[in-house]
């Protein structure tokens, strides 16, 4: 079953070609690397796959859904933390908020049994009282990971998951990354990630 289908995907800002036939597709529990150089398209084509941009022409399927219906499906790891160091907020905290779903504004002690699984799986449970001003770099970059996965998704996208973090800091987390048992999709301009059990490779310029 395909997990991913990209297929003929042209992108445009005004009248600027972002992206040019694009066509590729990744297969239920495949991971794959996106690389490329800075500018390339890579995160473009990342917005397009999560619903945020819309293919000028062309068509994104994930599993056989539209991008914009499959947000259940979805895990997102951004780039950058997409939250204040500066709020007194706890790692369990955060990963809690993967849980949440349109309409829901409560938590269920399933969600924090899920929460919890997830924690132990990453090894970060030691942490769960811990603020997330006091982690490293590759500790939160885990704490995000560990809040993209809490809400099960058959599919999860992490954008430059090794940027700004230390060697040790960026192995384990490619470590983690490469035995997960869903459909990964890594956007980095790391070409470290190659020498990872990637199932394929995508080289997005222009």
């Amino acid at each position: 079953m395909n997990a991913l289908m990209v297929k003929n995907v042209y992108f445009k800002y005004d009248k600027e070609i972002v992206l040019e036939n694009i066509n590729f597709s990744l297969k239920d529990k495949e991971f794959m690397a996106i690389i490329g150089p800075n500018g390339g398209g890579k995160t473009t084509l990342l917005k397009l796959m999560l619903g945020f941009f819309k293919p000028t022409n062309g068509e994104i399927l994930i599993y056989s859904k539209l991008p914009n219906n499959t947000h259940e499906l979805i895990g997102y790891v951004p780039q950058h933390t997409n939250f204040s160091l500066d709020i007194p907020i706890t790692v369990f905290d955060i990963v809690m908020q993967g849980r949440l779903k349109k309409g829901k504004f409560f938590y269920t002690n399933v969600d924090k049994e899920k929460a919890n699984e997830v924690l132990k799986t990453l090894k970060i449970e030691k942490f769960k009282n811990r603020k997330i001003k006091d982690l490293s770099g590759g500790q939160r970059q885990k704490v995000l990971i560990a809040r993209a996965l809490v809400s099960e998704p058959k599919i999860v996208i992490m954008d430059e998951p090794t940027s700004a973090i230390d060697p040790t800091g960026q192995k384990e987390i490619l470590d983690l990354i490469e035995n997960l048992d869903i459909t990964r999709i890594v956007v980095s301009h790391d070409i470290k990630i190659l020498l990872r059990n990637v199932d394929k490779i995508a080289y997005i310029h222009k």
